[in-house]
C-alpha cells in the first residue's frame, strides 16, 4: 500500500513544505537544517566500540552534498565530438530533502582549433540550460576548471545533468565530424547540492524509506540498536534486516554500526527489543509488545530522524517481525502493526538468488535492463551495456559458451560500407555484424523493411571460462557517416538502432561444480553461504562475548551477502563455538577478533595460519608472484601450493581470511574472518569494500589484511563443492587422472579382447563339434 501523503511521492506536499520552511525563516530569522553527509566516497569510520555516532551525524547548514561524475556512474571521461554533441548523467535527490542551491564544477579541455565566438559548452539540467561556458583561444588544449551555478528550481527528485558541446572550426563550409571538433570533460568534475530536510510521517507504508532511499547514492550507514547484549535469536533477526538493507543498497555498499542501550545522536536507526514488558532506551519508551511488532517513531535525539522498532515478547517473535519487514513491507501501513501470521509459500532452491541469472530457462534481456535503454540513435551512440550476474560455482568445463539469441533492428542507410553492430563481452570482441545499406539489400530484405527499420538476428556464444561473476554484455551500433561533398555535409538525426527486449541468454546445461577454497568468489558473491539465497544452510559462529565492533562486522557481512543475492537472510543461524556440533550440517562463517574465538585453537591443524598473542605463523606460496584465474574448474591451473612456512614473534597482529573443508562434514565449507585485535574485523570488512579488493586482490585460500592493504598468501584448492551429471563427472575425473585413464583403457582393451577370444573359441568349438 502506498502512502499518498509521503513527501517522496506527493509534489504538492513538497511545495507546501518548502513554503512552510521559508515562512519559518522569515518569522524566526533562523532555519534548523539537517544537511546531508559531505561526501559519498568517504563514510565515517566506526568508533572503537563499534558505534556509528559520528557516521550518523550530519554537517551544519550550507554544507554541500557532493558527487563526482564517477560516483554518478560515469567511469570514464566524457568525450564530445562534432558540431553538436551531448552526453548525460543522472542524479537523484533523497525523498526527505529539498534542494536550495546547486552548482557543478567542470574540469575540461577542448580543441585549439575551435572558433571562440561560435563554440561553447552548455550545462543543462533536465534539458534546461543552466549556464554556458565559453571556450577562449588562449586556454585551448590545457585543463580548465569552471563553476556553473544551477538554479534550484530546475532540480526535482529524478534529474539529468547534460553537457552539450557546440563546436566550429571555420566560418565557411565544414565537416560536421572533423577531428578538430572535440571537448573532453573529466569524470572527476563535481556536482554539489545544498539541501534542507523535509518532515516525514511515521508511516510504515513508506518503507524502506527513510531508512534506505534509492535516490541516495551514498553508502548506506544505518545504526542497529539493542536494549542489552543481544541473544542469538535477536542477532538472527538483525541479520535478516541488515541483509535486506544490503540488498537494497546494492552497488552503494552498506555498513551497520551497533549501539547497546543508546540511540543514534542524529539520523535514522533500527531498534530490536525482545521483552515481555515495556522497555526504555534513552528518551525512547517502548511499549510492551503484544506479538511480533513493527513500529516507526521519530528519533528523540533528532526530529528529522526515524527509528524502526522491531519488537516481540521473545526472540522468535522478533525474528518473525524482522522477516515481515524484509519480505512483506509493501503490505503494511500506519505507524505500528502486529504480525499475526507469516508463512513462506515456497522454500528457496540452490542458486535461485534474484540477482543471479537462472540456469533452468532462457532469460530475456528485458529482465536484465530497462527496455528503453535498448534503443539508441545517432551515428555513434555508445554502448548498450547489459549487466550479467552469473551464479557462482558455474562449471564451464568443456562448454561451448552461454548462448545469446539476439534480435535487433536498424535504419538501413542509402549507401555505406562500414556500418556494423558489435557484440562484446567484458570489453572483448565476440562478433561484428555488418549493417547492410539499402543499395546492398536483395528484394526479400527490402520487402522486410517496416517503418524504415530492418529486422535481423544473430546467435553467438559467450565464453564463460574466465568471465567474472559480475560481467557485462556490450552492444554497440556503429554507423558510417557518408560524406556528401563540399558544403553538402549535414548531420541528419535519422539513424536508429534497437535491440529486441525478447532476445535471450541461455545458461541451461551448465552444472555447479567448483574447486575450493576460493576467497575470490566469497568476496564477490558470498559463496558458499549464498548458495541458498536465504542462508538457510549457513551458521555464523560469533566470538564468545562479542563486542559491539564484532556485531557490527557480522551485520555488515550479512549486508554484503544480501547485496550479492538480492534477498534477505531469513534462514541464517547464529551460534558460538560451544554449540558448534548442532550445526555440523551447515557451511560455517567463523568470526574472531583477537583471541576470543576458541575454534581457532581447536581447528589449528586445518588453518594455514595461526596468530596467538605476539606469535604468528603463515603458510606461503608464489600466488602473489603469479596471479591466476579463479573461475576455472581445473585446480591445477590456478593452484599455488605451499612453498614456505614462516613463524615470527612481535609486530602488530595480522588480520586474515582463510577457508577450508569443514572438519564436521566433508561436504561443507568453513570461511574464517579473523581480526588481529578488537578492531580487526572492522578492518576486514572495510578492506573487502575497498578499491583494492574490487581489483581482484582477494583470492586464493589465505589472504592477509593490514589496514587497507590486502595480500594474497596461499592458493591451495583441496576439495570440491557442487555436482555434475554422472557422464560429465566421469569425463572430468579421467581428464584429471591421465594415468588412471590409460590404465582403465588398457583394462578395457584386455576385457574386450578376452571376451572376443572366449566368444571366438566358443564358436570354433561349436563348429568342430558339428
Amino acid at each position: 500500500m502506498k502512502n499518498k501523503q509521503s513527501p517522496g511521492k506527493n509534489p504538492t506536499f513538497r511545495r507546501r513544505s518548502i513554503c512552510l520552511i521559508m515562512a519559518g525563516v522569515v518569522a524566526s530569522g533562523s532555519l534548523p537544517i539537517q544537511a546531508l553527509a559531505a561526501a559519498a566516497a568517504a563514510p565515517a569510520a566506526p568508533s572503537a566500540a563499534g558505534g556509528a555516532t559520528g557516521a550518523a551525524t550530519s554537517p551544519m547548514a550550507g554544507d554541500p552534498y557532493n558527487f563526482s561524475l564517477t560516483q554518478l556512474g560515469r567511469g570514464y571521461p566524457i568525450t564530445l565530438h562534432g558540431v553538436d554533441a551531448t552526453d548525460s548523467v543522472g542524479f537523484d535527490v533523497p525523498a526527505n530533502q529539498v534542494v536550495t542551491g546547486a552548482n557543478v564544477t567542470l574540469q575540461y579541455t577542448y580543441s585549439p582549433a575551435l572558433l571562440p565566438d561560435l563554440s561553447q559548452i552548455n550545462v543543462m539540467v533536465n534539458d534546461v540550460v543552466a549556464g554556458s561556458i565559453p571556450l577562449p583561444k588562449e586556454n585551448a588544449g590545457a585543463l580548465q576548471t569552471s563553476k556553473v551555478e544551477i538554479p534550484a528550481k530546475l532540480i526535482t527528485e529524478f534529474n539529468r545533468l547534460s553537457l552539450q558541446f557546440i563546436g566550429h572550426y571555420t566560418m565557411g563550409c565544414e565537416n560536421p565530424l572533423h577531428s578538430s571538433l572535440w571537448a573532453r570533460v573529466s569524470n572527476e568534475s563535481v556536482l554539489a547540492l545544498q539541501t534542507t530536510p523535509l518532515p516525514m510521517k511515521d508511516d510504515l507504508s513508506m518503507m524502506p524509506l527513510p531508512f534506505f532511499d534509492r535516490r541516495d547514492m551514498r553508502m548506506l550507514n544505518l545504526p542497529f540498536v539493542f536494549a542489552a547484549a543481544p541473544d542469538n535469536g535477536t542477532l538472527e533477526a538483525a541479520g535478516t534486516l541488515s541483509s535486506w538493507f544490503g540488498a537494497l543498497a546494492s552497488y552503494r555498499g552498506s555498513r551497520f554500526p551497533v549501539q547497546i542501550n543508546a540511540l543514534p545522536a542524529k539520523g535514522n536507526g533500527v531498534v530490536l527489543v525482545s521483552s515481555e514488558g515495556a522497555s526504555q532506551i534513552g528518551a525512547l519508551e517502548i511499549a510492551a509488545p503484544k506479538g511480533p511488532t513493527l513500529t516507526m517513531v521519530t528519533n528523540p535525539n533528532d526530529p528529522n530522524g526515524k527509528l524502526l522498532l522491531v519488537t516481540g515478547r521473545n526472540a522468535e517473535e522478533v525474528k518473525r517481525a524482522a522477516a515481515a519487514a524484509a519480505l512483506g513491507n509493501k503490505a503494511v501501513a500506519g505507524n505500528s502493526v502486529v504480525i499475526d501470521k507469516l508463512q513462506p509459500v515456497a522454500p528457496r532452491k540452490p542458486y535461485d538468488a534474484p540477482n543471479w541469472l537462472p540456469t533452468d530457462r532462457p532469460v530475456k534481456l528485458s529482465e536484465l535492463i530497462d527496455a528503453k535503454r535498448l534503443n539508441v540513435s545517432g551515428y555513434n551512440p555508445g554502448d548498450i551495456t547489459i549487466p550479467l550476474n552469473f551464479p557462482p560455482a558455474l562449471s564451464s568445463w568443456r562448454q561451448d559458451g552461454a548462448k545469446l539469441d539476439l534480435h535487433y533492428r536498424y535504419t538501413p542507410q542509402p549507401r555505406s560500407s562500414n556500418s556494423s553492430l558489435i557484440v562484446s563481452f567484458n570489453d572483448g570482441l565476440i562478433k561484428s555484424d555488418v549493417l547492410l545499406p539499402r543499395d546492398k539489400l536483395d528484394q526479400g530484405l527490402l520487402a522486410a523493411i517496416k517503418s524504415d527499420a530492418l529486422e535481423r538476428e544473430m546467435s553467438v556464444r559467450l565464453p564463460l571460462e574466465t568471465a567474472a561473476l559480475q560481467s557485462r554484455l556490450q552492444l554497440r551500433y556503429m554507423y558510417d557517416y557518408v560524406k556528401q561533398g563540399e558544403c553538402a555535409d549535414i548531420i541528419i538525426d535519422n539513424v536508429r538502432g534497437s535491440i529486441d527486449p525478447e532476445s535471450t541468454i541461455d545458461l541451461r546445461g551448465y552444472d555447479h561444480f567448483m574447486a575450493m577454497p576460493n576467497l575470490g568468489v566469497f568476496k564477490d558473491a558470498g559463496f558458499p553461504f549464498t548458495r541458498m539465497a536465504d542462508l538457510s544452510e549457513t551458521a555464523v559462529v560469533l566470538p564468545d562475548n562479542a563486542s559491539d565492533a564484532d556485531l557490527a562486522a557480522y551485520l555488515t557481512a550479512l549486508g554484503r551477502f544480501g547485496s550479492a543475492t538480492g534477498y534477505p537472510a531469513t534462514g541464517v543461524a547464529v551460534t558460538q563455538a560451544a554449540q558448534i556440533a548442532k550445526f555440523a550440517d551447515k557451511d560455517l562463517l567463523v568470526m574472531a577478533s583477537g583471541q576470543n574465538q576458541p575454534l581457532l585453537k581447536q581447528w589449528a591443524d586445518h588453518l594455514p595460519t595461526l596468530v596467538t598473542g605476539d606469535k604468528q605463523r603463515f603458510d606461503l606460496s608464489d600466488l602473489a608472484l603469479r596471479v591466476g584465474g579463479w573461475l576455472g574448474l581445473d585446480p591445477k591451473a590456478a593452484q599455488r601450493r605451499t612453498r614456505l612456512q614462516m613463524a615470527f614473534s612481535g609486530g602488530d597482529p595480522t588480520s586474515y581470511l582463510t577457508g577450508f573443508e569443514s572438519p564436521l562434514d566433508g561436504s561443507r565449507s568453513v570461511v574464517v574472518l579473523a581480526g588481529g585485535d578488537k578492531l580487526g574485523l572492522s578492518q576486514i570488512m572495510s578492506a573487502l569494500a575497498s578499491k583494492e579488493a574490487e581489483s581482484g586482490a582477494v583470492q586464493g585460500s589465505l589472504v592477509a589484511v593490514r589496514g587497507e592493504s590486502i595480500e594474497p598468501l596461499l592458493a591451495e584448492q583441496q576439495y570440491f563443492v557442487g555436482s555434475m551429471s554422472p557422464l560429465r563427472m566421469l569425463r572430468w575425473w579421467l581428464s584429471q587422472h591421465v594415468v588412471s585413464m590409460f590404465l582403465m583403457v588398457a583394462l578395457g582393451i584386455l576385457l574386450l579382447g578376452g571376451l572376443a577370444y572366449l566368444t571366438l573359441r566358443a564358436k570354433a568349438r561349436k563348429r568342430l563339434n558339428a
